[in-house]
């Protein structure tokens, strides 16, 4: 969203440090890194295989 004056700003984004609002203030060379991991890929497996444990021992 683009304001086109700092008086229209969102009451929570105006308390919000500089560092935290948003990606438009990052610097130009600078990218964010969205890789997946083999950690992320192991934490969705556990969180599966744990709801399905879960739901099978509520069932039986």
């Amino acid at each position: 969203m683009v304001l086109t004056s700092d008086g229209n700003r969102h009451w929570f984004r105006a308390t919000l440090p500089q560092r935290r609002r948003g990606f438009a203030d990052l610097p130009q060379g600078k990218t964010i890194d969205w890789r997946l991991t083999a950690e992320d890929v192991r934490g969705v497996a556990t969180t599966y295989f744990a709801t399905v444990a879960a739901v099978l021992a509520f069932i039986v």
